[in-house]
């Protein structure tokens, strides 16, 4: 890891979600911190308390702005609030310093994931389904499918005998 480095750290205790922020070379991240109830708001604070115990990546970019740069645009939103989970989040804001452009690769998967989800309800209640039982069901498939994913290192990996785990 290096100054200006867009970092992130898997957070949830089943690591579901990501933490992003930016590396300020001293051993401080700036990034959004907070919880709803107190508001949260773009800060710096140590490495430990960024990473929470959990390992801290790196993300890449190709040809991306000076270090110097990246590190003005984050201090610049320093004290900043106007978190919104799916508009402006710890991702938007290191995307944003790192490249100019806010993304959340995290709002984007669940936004397609969100179409398919609303189809599979309208199945369910079209055919009387109970909506519990299909619900975990499904919700079970779709994380098995991500830690699957993850385990294999990128590659899809279907089980041959399934996962008993995920009965109702």
């Amino acid at each position: 890891m290096a100054r200006g480095d867009h970092i992130f750290v898997r957070r949830g205790r089943g690591r579901y979600y990501t933490h992003h922020g930016i590396d300020g070379g001293d051993g401080t991240v700036i990034h959004y911190t907070g919880t709803a109830a107190t508001g949260r708001r773009v800060e710096r604070s140590s490495l430990e308390s960024f990473a929470d115990g959990g390992e801290v990546f790196v993300r890449t970019y190709r040809g991306r702005p000076p270090v110097e740069e990246i590190i003005s645009r984050a201090e610049s939103r320093l004290g900043m609030s106007g978190y919104h989970l799916v508009r402006n989040n710890c991702e938007h804001f290191a995307t944003w310093a790192s490249t100019g452009s806010a993304a959340s690769r995290q709002v984007r998967s669940w936004a397609m994931a969100a179409p398919g989800a609303l189809a599979s309800l309208a199945m369910a209640q079209a055919a009387g389904v109970h909506l519990i039982v299909l619900g975990t069901v499904s919700m079970c498939a779709y994380a098995l499918r991500g830690l699957w994913h993850r385990r294999s290192g990128g590659r899809t990996v279907v089980p041959v005998d399934g996962d008993r785990d995920c009965a109702p």
